[in-house]
């Protein structure tokens, strides 16, 4: 292992528990951290690499030193600055009466608006802020008029919950789903389009694509996917919620129809906050999935009529941008595949490893699945937490299995090398009976 930098060295020794209260204490970290950053002309690839900018980020969170959580891609925890931010709104709303904190008109909203469509490429009059890309990508799928005997196109990795709601609609509707196999790793990209596109006959209506796969951190060709559906007269909805502020893309360039994503994974929001995205002329014919008065058919706002809802958690958001921005999209993007290449190329010296994703950075990021041949995936997930305090998530699919591996800017890369040396051992010793 190389030589770690001072600071790093010394912040390695610091009692944890310490250090998370200090800077749950301490929003100002965060900028403190993002003034150190790298200057612009510094390219993102050698960026990435200034470990003592990365150490300062990692000071920005108030995440657990005692355990090393490399399940990321699930939810991932909000860097103090935005802690600090919601628990601000939450006691403003709970100063004020209801009426106005919590139901009342809020031109906030409209800011953090504005701030996701400028941040992600769209017209704000095309976002919705939502609770999780679970709630987004619903809206879609039970918010367009489909009839019984009418095909739905996804994969067989399709997220399950989203698999889920077209069997719902199956059972109730008649609809068909139809299930695209694709491989793993996938690395041509006319391949993927093709096998989608071979799934079509006169029935389809919609076609539902991951713009990176959970399972693997797979990313597909949206945009490729998008211009095929719509070839067909299709309209495509993208699940996206692995992938916006994960690896830079604008959604204006992927031309779909409608995205949808969460906002707690890689943009480091508050916890139920998510995005989703409908192209203008796509508003008025998307269902609600909570009713809506028909005065706000056109209005991007009615997918937001939910009821009480958690405002100091979508007020938040903005500083979550912030931070976002000033991290720089580049730079974060390619330290995530600099923790990733770190274990990644270590374990694949092993002729028992099996990687399930491309390390090629059009296909992936920050998120592999790795698989050790002769070791039960479920063990070895509960023996990495249990015995050495290390958090994956295990993957079980008819068509691979493997640990879902997901680092974070916080991860500090002697982590990464924890979990190596923790997998080496059990290639090596096996794990317990």
């Amino acid at each position: 292992m190389p030589d770690l930098p001072r600071r790093q060295f010394l912040g390695a020794l610091a009692l944890p528990v310490v250090a998370a209260a200090c800077a749950a204490l301490d929003p100002v970290r965060a900028r403190a951290a993002l003034a150190a950053a790298p200057p612009p002309a510094v390219p993102p690839d050698e960026a990435a690499q200034d470990e003592d900018f990365w150490f300062e980020i990692s000071r920005a969170f108030t995440q657990d030193r005692t355990l090393i959580n490399l399940n990321n891609g699930g939810v991932s925890p909000a860097p103090a600055v935005v802690q600090e931010s919601m628990k601000r709104w939450l006691d403003h709303a709970n100063r004020q009466p209801p009426a106005l904190s919590l139901l009342g008109n809020h031109p906030e909203i409209e800011t953090v608006r504005e701030g996701l469509a400028r941040t992600f490429g769209a017209h704000p009059e095309e976002v919705a802020i939502t609770r999780n890309a679970s709630e987004s990508l619903q809206v879609c799928q039970m918010g367009l008029d489909l009839r019984a005997g009418d095909e739905v196109v996804t994969s067989t990795q399709d997220y399950p919950r989203m698999l889920n709601a077209f069997r719902q609609r199956e059972r109730r509707e008649g609809l068909k789903l139809v299930l695209v196999q694709l491989p793993v790793p996938a690395e041509d990209d006319a391949e993927v389009v093709r096998r989608f596109e071979a799934a079509f006959t006169p029935r389809t209506r919609l076609l539902l694509v991951s713009h990176m796969i959970n399972l693997t951190g797979q990313i597909l060709p949206v945009r490729e996917l998008v211009a095929m559906a719509r070839r067909h007269g299709v309209p495509c909805i993208v699940d996206g919620a692995h992938a916006l502020a994960h690896f830079e893309f604008r959604l204006d360039q992927l031309d779909c129809d409608y995205y949808g994503s969460s906002l707690h994974k890689w943009l480091f929001a508050p916890h139920g906050t998510g995005l989703l995205y409908v192209r203008r002329e796509r508003i008025a014919g998307l269902w609600p999935l909570m009713a809506a008065d028909a005065t706000q058919d056109g209005d991007i706002r009615k997918f937001e009529e939910i009821g009480t809802h958690p405002l100091a958690n979508y007020l938040a958001i903005a500083d979550a941008l912030d931070f976002h921005a000033g991290i720089g999209p580049a730079r974060k993007a390619a330290r995530l595949r600099l923790l990733r290449d770190r274990w990644a190329r270590r374990l694949l010296q092993h002729p028992r490893v099996r990687l399930h994703t491309s390390l090629d950075p059009r296909w992936s990021c920050g998120i592999a699945t790795v698989q050790v041949e002769g070791l039960d995936t479920g063990k070895l997930q509960q023996w990495l937490w249990n015995e050495q305090r290390i958090l994956t998530t295990g993957i079980g699919h008819a068509e691979f299995n493997g640990l879902r591996v997901s680092p974070s800017v916080y991860t500090r890369p002697e982590e990464v090398d924890r979990f190596s040396e923790a997998l080496e051992q059990a290639l090596r010793e096996g794990l317990p009976g």
